[in-house]
């Protein structure tokens, strides 16, 4: 079939919002009894324990709980040993089952919040992360419920991943405390259980195994036969996987990072990118490098290192390894044209466990991606991706209107993957370009801190930039550009707004930053020092924050601005965008402003996403393409 032309922006796709908004969101996965896998699927804003055991389909393991860890950003919401599930809930309990025939039963009474069980391998008892939203700890609770929980572990600001040792007498965990960002620098600990009289125990002989203020460390593993403590370390540019013997006090590095990394920054607590064999005799792990994620494993005695075809996925995560088959693996996974998969990895080939969406529509109406970098004013070289406007049947003719969407952290990054979002609009005309600024991660620490002090403006300069190196290489229309972001990238956003009145047509910013003075006086425990080394400590920098907040230059905005906020954001509440936008009415700037119910940090709910998606577009309608 020949394809049509038709204008920019007004391409009709298939790709619709409600599609969107209703399809699952997948959080991690893990191997339970009998190659029993587990994962959590997040539908319509409810968190849903599912189980799938071959042979026997699905099955809900929770239904009104609605499992989501709730310390930080969430994350670590469910731990299952043999038949054993213990799962966090919004409520701020934690729950356990088998994977048998039987309903969830609360083991934790509703204080504070809870994350990362991890469940004995006795099954007899969990440790956790829990919170008040003031002081944290690890804490101990039996499986059964009969005991009161008890502080196992407590002093530090933050702890993150406790696991337990094969033999149950022993746990390792991360911890870190403030000014620090859990990739700044934290210190992987191990210490010794002691079950005391009264069904109590306590924690002593703590040793530090890695790690301090400077040097980050993550995801520590014990080795099935009980002999290694694995974990990830940055103490230079890249990643590196250590082993570390218990026995012997010694230390291998295992992988090196040159030029990719081994993991994500923490941001939430369940993380987990590579995993051993049941056998203890080899290792696999997930290289990310230049936006990609590829597959690999190595052999603890041969130390060969093996790369497995993944196509057609570019982005995987949250890889777990069997417990019992060497090599059975399990994933979550997306392609440029494959949205979100939970898949398999059985001896050689992969097969899908569960989709996120109904995968009818043609692969035509997602859009080849391709990384891109330009140069900033310092000579760095900037990097992005780039998705070209994408359709099946239609195309158009002379230069494309573009969004530049910047991501959130700012210490996050966007990779060749599914991005549902950007093929909703490349489908119908626009061009998108993510922009992974320097501050970024995935490329090197040094990338990753160039941010520090200088949050609000280098970032603003990598965005105008990006917009110009597109127009540069005919790849954009120069007047109908327009920026997007959410949290720190709604913070960029309004910067770049501020910055130069002539690139950016128009802004859309979801629930972004607009005073830094509020931000470090009125956000979550997580986030309280982070401008700490974005800006600078108060009140020393008191000057950068009052010259790079929005809202102090909200009167240079001249492009109309969508803006998009929970009512329950506690990251960023409602009064970051409420001072934007009465700036906006003040100064008769075209604006919409829309706050959805029970939202928080992020849309979840299928009804959210599908309004801002739709408003969005008749937005940049209305002040972009016909102006």
């Amino acid at each position: 079939m020949s394809k049509v032309k038709k204008p920019y922006g007004m391409w009709v796709s298939e790709l619709s919002a409600e599609m969107l908004g209703s399809a699952l969101r997948f959080n991690d996965i893990r191997w339970g009894k009998d190659n029993t896998l587990v994962w959590i699927e997040n539908r319509n804003g409810l968190g849903v324990v599912v189980s799938e055991l071959a042979g026997d389909g699905m099955r809900d393991l929770c239904g009104a709980e609605n499992a989501r860890g709730g310390v930080g950003y969430g994350g670590g919401e469910f731990d299952v040993v043999g038949d054993r599930l213990v799962f966090a809930a919004k409520d701020g309990k934690l729950y356990t089952r088998t994977t048998g025939y039987n309903l969830p039963k609360p083991i934790l009474p509703c204080f504070g919040q809870a994350a990362a069980p991890a469940i004995s391998p006795d099954q007899q008892w969990v440790v956790f992360v829990h919170s008040d939203g003031q002081q944290d700890a690890l804490a101990i609770v039996d499986t059964a419920g009969n005991m009161w929980p008890q502080k196992l572990v407590h002093g530090a600001d933050f702890y993150m991943q406790p696991v337990w040792h094969p033999s149950g007498e022993s746990l390792a965990w991360i911890e870190w405390d403030h000014p620090n960002m859990p990739w700044d620098g934290t210190q992987l600990r191990l210490g010794r259980l002691e079950r005391t009289g009264g069904n109590t125990a306590v924690i002593f002989s703590i040793e530090t195994i890695a790690g301090d203020a400077n040097v980050p460390v993550w995801q520590p593993q014990f080795s099935p036969d009980g002999r290694m403590l694995s974990y990830i370390i940055q103490d230079g540019e890249w990643d590196s996987l250590v082993l570390y013997d218990l026995q012997q006090k010694t230390r291998e590095v295992l992988v090196v990072g040159d030029g990719f990394h081994l993991a994500k920054p923490a941001w939430v607590q369940g993380n987990h990118e590579y995993g051993w064999t049941f056998d203890s005799q080899r290792i696999y792990y997930l290289r990310l490098e230049n936006a990609f994620t590829t597959l690999w494993y190595v052999d603890i005695n041969e130390k060969q290192h093996r790369q497995i075809d993944t196509s057609p996925y570019s982005y995987l995560h949250q890889l777990s390894v069997s417990g019992s088959e060497r090599e059975s693996l399990a994933m979550i996974a997306s392609g440029p044209a494959v949205p979100d998969r939970i898949v398999r990895y059985d001896k050689g080939a992969f097969s899908v466990v569960r989709r996120s969406s109904m995968e009818s529509i043609d692969p035509g109406y997602y859009a080849v991606q391709k990384p891109i970098s330009w140069q900033a004013a310092d000579g760095t070289r900037v990097h992005g991706i780039y998705y070209a406007p994408t359709h099946p049947a239609i195309f158009g003719e002379g230069l494309p209107p573009v969004i530049v969407n910047i991501h959130g952290g700012p210490t996050s990054q966007q990779y060749i993957r599914n991005h549902p979002t950007a093929s909703y609009f490349t489908s119908r005309g626009y061009g998108w370009l993510e922009v992974n600024y320097r501050g970024s991660t995935g490329y090197g620490r040094s990338y990753q801190e160039a941010l520090k002090a200088r949050w609000g403006e280098i970032d603003t300069e990598d965005a105008i930039a990006g917009a110009q190196a597109l127009v540069d290489q005919s790849q954009a229309d120069p007047k109908r550009i327009a920026i997007m972001g959410g949290s720190a990238g709604g913070y960029t956003v309004l910067n770049a707004l501020e910055a130069d009145t002539q690139v950016f047509a128009a802004g859309i910013d979801l629930y972004g930053v607009s005073d830094l003075f509020a931000l470090a006086t009125d956000t979550h425990k997580f986030e309280l020092h982070y401008t700490d080394s974005l800006v600078g400590p108060l009140p020393e920098a008191g000057t950068l924050y009052r010259q790079w907040s929005p809202i102090t230059g909200a009167d240079r905005i001249k492009a109309p601005v969508a803006v998009f906020q929970g009512s329950e954001d506690v990251v960023v509440p409602p009064n970051q965008s409420e001072v934007i936008v009465q700036a906006l009415r003040r100064n008769g700037v075209p604006h919409l402003y829309k706050v959805y119910e029970g939202e928080g940090h992020g849309f979840r709910k299928a009804e959210s996403i599908k309004d801002y998606l739709k408003e969005t577009e008749v937005f940049l309608q209305k002040h972009m393409l016909f102006v």
